[in-house]
């Protein structure tokens, strides 16, 4: 299954436990492939220097270059396909339904309710980290 996770869904997957941390698993585990684009990748090292992350970081022992490049390990880049802009509220969400089409991924993998109230873009479905992880491992 070929996945693009928003920024948030990657960062909440790196740093913290639970359904998209489970995705990160299973793209290490080879259940799932993972794909980003340099806006996306951009956008996450952005985030992952906040202040707001330096004590979750490091509770974990990890530096923010250590779990960046953790995370561009895994994940293929692609060249984001030409869209029409669809979401004025954020266009910073374009870039993942971009990367998405770009990728030809079979999901798009958000918690941004921008994203989540298109249902799907392109004929890929977009959903929330819980149940993409159904999906991937239904009984656990």
């Amino acid at each position: 299954m070929r996945l693009v996770l928003d920024t948030n869904t990657a960062l909440s997957g790196l740093i913290w436990n639970g359904p998209p941390c489970r995705l990160i698993e299973a793209a290490e585990g080879g259940l799932v492939s993972l794909f980003s684009s340099v806006a996306l990748l951009t956008e996450l090292r952005t985030v992952l220097s906040r202040e707001k992350f330096a004590r979750p970081l490091a509770r974990r022992d990890v530096a923010v270059a250590e779990v960046f490049g953790h995370y561009v390990a895994l994940v293929t880049i692609v060249a984001p396909a030409l869209i029409t802009p669809t979401i004025n509220r954020d266009m910073s969400d374009d870039a993942v339904l971009a990367t998405a089409l770009g990728a030809r991924a079979d999901l798009i993998v958000s918690g941004d309710a921008h994203l989540l109230n298109l249902k799907s873009f392109q004929k890929i479905d977009i959903v929330t980290a819980t149940t993409a992880s159904g999906l991937i491992n239904p009984g656990g």
